[in-house]
């Protein structure tokens, strides 16, 4: 890929109020959205991508990698409490959880509030999104990466779980979309690989797009986990700032009873978690698997 084209895209637009920056989102190639600019805090381009950290009045320090919104401070609940309090829950007594990606630490700041957790390894490929993330979005990660039960790993997530002999209960797959560096990522060989880590009722979670926008990208990640999983399904999320609606989540195991959970069973593993969550409800849970008729016609 060309450097030039994740240059730091701005305009500046003539108002009645003079002249303002904004930052235009390349993620779709049919729809854009824009994002006025207060301040840049830092644009760099590191070994493996484009990134921009920039602050908007409404949303607060917006993330950015290769162009695309990664998160904003306003809205990064909804995903990271989804992405973490549903598949921990469905297991009950996950000890030991795997986060690929998340170098911003929002993963780890809500894996880390449920104490039965004793371990949590967090993989991520490129340093720069932790060391811009810790010293610009302190406040996504809120000390999670100096909890004695974390370890961070700098490295290639698709070596290490071929190369790592350790277990898992959960795997979170917090990856960038399906180019670049995060492409290995969304392939069967890599789903095989999160497999052959996981305990025999153990739970794979990735970011699996906006269907509306991204309808491809379900069915070939479905297609790709059924050949590793028999229980493989979606469950959504609604985040603002990503664009097209719906935010889909892919849901793998070989447990046929983690999707039977009860409603009151959740209600009493959640006594579990520490602090107030702004999401995640035991009632949400079982609702995000309820999915719109054509997100299901999308991938089966």
């Amino acid at each position: 890929m060309k450097k030039v084209k994740y240059l730091f895209a701005l305009c500046v637009a003539m108002t009645g109020l003079g002249a303002e920056e904004w930052y235009t989102e390349t993620l779709h190639s049919d729809w854009r959205q824009t994002f006025s600019v207060r301040e840049i805090l830092q644009e760099e381009t590191t070994e493996y991508q484009h990134l921009v950290i920039f602050e908007n009045e409404l949303l607060g320090k917006v993330l950015v990698l290769d162009g695309v919104i990664q998160a904003t401070e306003k809205d990064e609940f909804v995903y990271h409490e989804m992405m973490s309090h549903v598949p921990l829950l469905a297991h009950g007594n996950a000890k030991r959880v795997l986060v690929i990606g998340g170098g911003d630490g929002g993963i780890l700041r809500e894996v880390l509030r449920h104490q039965t957790v004793e371990k949590a390894v967090l993989v991520e490929i490129d340093p720069g999104v932790v060391a811009f993330s810790k010293k610009y979005l302190p406040h996504i990660s809120q000390g999670s990466f100096d909890d004695p039960r974390v370890e961070v790993c700098i490295q290639d997530a698709s070596l290490y779980v071929k190369e790592t002999g350790r277990k898992f209960d959960v795997i979170i797959c917090d990856s960038t979309d399906p180019v670049g560096p995060g492409a290995v990522l969304f392939t069967p060989e890599f789903y095989g690989d999160c497999r052959a880590i996981l305990d025999d009722k153990g739970i794979f979670v990735n970011q699996n797009g906006v269907p509306f926008m991204q309808p491809e990208e379900l069915s070939s990640t479905y297609k790709s986990r059924k050949e590793h999983f028999s229980e493989v399904s979606f469950y959504l999320g609604v985040i603002p700032t990503y664009v097209g609606g719906f935010m889909a989540f892919g849901w793998a195991t070989n447990d046929v009873d983690a999707l039977q959970v009860s409603t009151e069973e959740l209600e009493k593993r959640l006594q579990n978690v520490k602090g107030d969550l702004k999401y995640y409800t035991p009632a949400m849970h079982k609702a995000s698997f309820v999915l719109p008729k054509f997100i299901e016609q999308s991938y089966r």
